[in-house]
C-alpha cells in the first residue's frame, strides 16, 4: 500500500506565520493527486512536508501504514522531481541515475537493469552517456524523472517540475508524466503521485484528482470535471477553467413563481430547476446579493431570429483569435465579461460594436454573497 494520508496538517513558522490551516488529504494507493493553487497558497509547503524537507508543526503523515512525520526522508519511501532538474553537472545520464542505488549498495547487475528500464520508458537511452550541460531542458527534466524510478519509490512528489520548460515542451512532458503513471500501474508498480503545480490546464490534464488550496486551505478536492462543472464556491469556481469564469455581482429577484437574477439594469429569470435548487438551499431569497458566475462557453451570439427582449445586449471591448475559438471581451451595464465563441460565425463582430447574446442559464452558478459557497448545487 502507497496511500498518503495528511491529518490535520499544519505548519507554524518561527515568526509565528502560519503557512497551512489543518490540512486533511487522502491520496489513495495508485492515484495521481495534483495540488494547485496561487503563488503562496503553500502547495509546495505541504510537498515538502511529505518529502520530509519541511518539519510539521502538528498532525499526523502517514505512508502506507506507517507514521513518518518524524522519519528522515531517505527513510520515507518517496522520489522526488525538482523544478531545477537537480542533476550532477560531472556525472553522465547513466551515473546521475544510478548515484542514488550506488548509495544503497544495490548490486551492479540490478543497477543497470533499472537503469535501462527507466531510459527506455523515457525514450532517453541514447543519452546515458551525455552529461546535462550538453542536454536540452526536456531531456533534463526525463533524467530528473528517470532518477526518481529507478528508485522504486513508494510515492513519486513532483514539484512543478515543468514550470521551466517551453509551452510545447510542457504538452510533451506531461503527456509523458502521466503515460508513465499509467504504465506503472499497469506494471504493478507502486505509482502514488503528489504533483503540484500552478497551472490550471496542467491540473486539469493530468490528474485523478486534484486539491485546490488557497492560504493553506483546501477549498475542494475533487475529479478535474467535478471541479470544473460543480464548483463549491467562487475561488474554485474562478481559479479552475481557461478563461476564468465570469463572476459578477448581482441580486435574487423572488417573483410570484419564479426567481430572477439582476445585473446592473438587466434581469433575467432562472430556469425552474435552478430556481428550486435555491429554495431548497436557502431560506430567504427575496432581494438577496450573490455573486452570479457563468462559463465564457455559456455566452452565446443571439440568432438573427430572435427579437429585442430574447437577448442581451454588450459592446466589444477586444477580440482575441485562438485559431477555431475566440474569446470576445466586452461589457454590459459597466462589468466586464468574457465569452468564448466560435470563431466561424463571428465575422461580423468588431471592437466598439453592440454584441448581442444569450446565456445557457441552466449552467449558470450562484454564490452566497457572504461566505462565497456555491448555493446553487
Amino acid at each position: 500500500m502507497a496511500e498518503v494520508i495528511l491529518e490535520k496538517i499544519e505548519k507554524v513558522y518561527p515568526n509565528g506565520f502560519k503557512a497551512v490551516h489543518g490540512v486533511d488529504l487522502h491520496v489513495k494507493d495508485g492515484e495521481f493527486m495534483v495540488l494547485v493553487g496561487p503563488s503562496g497558497c503553500a502547495k509546495s509547503t505541504c510537498l515538502r512536508m511529505v518529502a520530509g524537507l519541511e518539519e510539521i508543526t502538528s498532525g499526523t503523515l502517514k505512508i502506507g501504514d506507517k507514521v513518518v512525520n518524524d522519519l528522515d526522508p531517505k527513510d520515507r519511501g518517496i522520489a522526488m522531481v525538482f523544478q531545477n532538474y537537480a542533476l550532477y553537472p560531472h556525472m553522465t545520464v547513466y551515473d546521475n541515475m544510478a548515484f542514488g542505488l550506488k548509495l544503497r549498495k544495490t548490486p551492479k547487475k540490478e543497477i543497470e537493469a533499472r537503469v535501462k528500464e527507466a531510459a527506455e520508458k523515457l525514450e532517453i537511452t541514447e543519452l546515458l552517456d551525455r552529461k546535462p550541460k550538453l542536454m536540452s531542458g526536456g531531456q533534463r527534466q526525463r533524467v530528473a524523472v528517470g532518477r526518481a524510478i529507478v528508485r522504486k519509490p513508494d510515492v513519486f512528489l513532483f514539484d512543478e517540475p515543468l514550470s521551466n520548460l517551453d509551452a510545447k515542451l510542457r504538452v510533451s512532458m506531461r503527456v509523458r508524466i502521466v503515460k508513465l503513471h499509467k504504465d506503472l500501474k499497469a506494471e504493478g508498480q507502486n505509482a502514488t503521485m503528489i504533483y503540484v503545480t500552478h497551472d490550471q490546464v496542467e491540473a486539469m490534464t493530468m490528474g485523478d484528482r486534484i486539491c485546490v488550496l488557497k492560504d493553506g486551505i483546501i477549498m475542494q478536492v475533487d475529479k478535474p470535471m467535478n471541479l470544473y462543472q460543480k464548483p463549491d464556491n467562487k475561488f474554485v469556481a474562478g481559479f479552475i477553467g481557461s478563461p476564468a469564469m465570469n463572476i459578477i455581482e448581482a441580486t435574487i429577484i423572488e417573483n410570484a413563481e419564479s426567481l430572477s437574477v439582476k445585473i446592473g439594469e438587466q434581469s433575467f429569470e432562472l430556469p425552474k430547476s435552478k430556481a428550486n435548487t435555491l429554495k431548497k438551499n436557502c431560506d430567504n431569497l427575496s432581494n438577496k446579493k450573490i455573486w452570479f458566475g457563468l462559463r465564457p462557453e455559456d455566452v452565446e451570439i443571439a440568432s438573427d431570429s430572435m427579437k429585442p427582449g430574447e437577448y442581451l445586449v454588450g459592446q466589444v471591448r477586444l477580440l482575441e483569435n485562438m485559431g477555431s475559438e475566440t474569446f470576445c471581451y466586452f461589457t454590459m451595464d459597466g462589468e466586464n465579461y468574457i465569452a468564448k465563441l466560435d470563431s466561424n460565425k463571428i465575422s461580423h463582430l468588431d471592437t466598439g460594436e453592440d454584441f448581442k447574446f444569450t446565456m445557457h442559464l441552466s449552467r449558470c452558478h450562484i454564490f452566497d454573497f457572504e461566505s462565497e459557497q456555491n448555493i446553487s448545487l
